[in-house]
């Protein structure tokens, strides 16, 4: 089966060719893939700083929409031709960017007709990190006050709705080109991570519980949540305990049911995300270079013809 990936850790992507899997174990699932997410975590594996418990040459990839395939003899939910989406860690077998992806069955999500491929296949991550930060981390509660600092990126977005749609007043940080899309998103108000005085401003809001999503900003973020609250990041640089407030360093984890409520919110129109680039699986090198450009709050995907 074609696929892209590395053969070895650190080295550059390009197209790889392996055996398609093997027939599925009782709990799981073959996806014919259709569309697969391409996000910075996926260089992070590419250089072997995410352990997806597979070894070099490698597909890269975890997340993915397509058909179902292959169904393992103990699976219920799904029957061969669904509509589904996935991420799926550590690797069962090859990664998403690939023709085919086997996952658990627990992995996978039943995809409304309302959401195309590509859309659903760069959901899945960034979806399912937000609402793991906001509901497990942090555990946001109607009525509460939720700094998103760094939600001008598609997972930051999310976060911003997610937290509307729960009932939270929601304060975001962001650049001022952004502030229209993240008050359509559901911030209340938009702070400018370009003004020095953004955390003084947000500690005078009465912040609850944050969310930090910018690269070595997890401490300043947690100078603006009150005494006792609640600080989660994403970045994986978690500060100290302080004040009564104990960070929480959130990792993705694969979870189908989750899954299948965002993307009923996603298909009602309740969360946000834009498609802005997509390649062709021969051309993974540059979809993975266009992320670390930046995407300016938009997903890169790959699409299998």
């Amino acid at each position: 089966m074609r696929a892209a990936g590395i053969d070895r850790f650190g080295g550059d992507v390009r197209p790889l060719d392996f055996d398609a899997p093997a027939s599925p174990g009782p709990d799981e699932v073959v996806v014919a893939v259709r569309a697969a997410g391409v996000g910075n975590w996926d260089d992070i594996a590419r250089t072997g700083g995410w352990d997806l418990g597979s070894q070099p040459p490698m597909a890269l990839g975890v997340e993915a929409a397509g058909f179902v395939a292959e169904v393992g003899g103990t699976v219920r939910d799904f029957a061969v031709g669904d509509r589904v989406a996935v991420h799926s860690a550590p690797l069962r077998a090859q990664g998403a960017w690939a023709e085919r992806f086997l996952a658990g069955a627990a992995e996978v999500a039943a995809l409304p007709d309302e959401v195309d491929f590509a859309t659903a296949a760069a959901f899945a991550v960034p979806s399912l990190t937000a609402d793991q930060a906001l509901r497990d981390a942090v555990e946001l509660e109607d009525g509460q006050t939720l700094l998103v600092h760094g939600a001008g990126g598609v997972t930051g977005r999310l976060l911003v709705a997610l937290g509307a749609h729960y009932g939270a007043l929601v304060i975001a940080t962001g650049s001022p080109s952004g502030a229209e899309a993240l008050t359509a998103a559901g911030a209340a108000q938009v702070l400018s991570y370009s003004d020095s005085s953004w955390p003084e401003t947000a500690r005078e809001l009465g912040i609850d519980c944050a969310v930090n999503a910018v690269p070595g900003q997890a401490a300043l973020a947690l100078t603006t949540v009150r005494d006792g609250g609640h600080l989660a990041t994403i970045t994986s640089d978690p500060p100290a305990p302080a004040r009564g407030i104990r960070p929480t360093e959130v990792y993705v984890a694969p979870d189908g049911p989750r899954l299948a409520a965002l993307l009923r919110l996603l298909a009602a129109g309740t969360l946000p995300l834009d498609v802005g680039a997509r390649f062709s699986l021969p051309d993974a090198a540059e979809a993975l270079a266009q992320v670390r450009r930046g995407t300016h709050g938009s997903a890169v995907v790959l699409t299998f013809g």
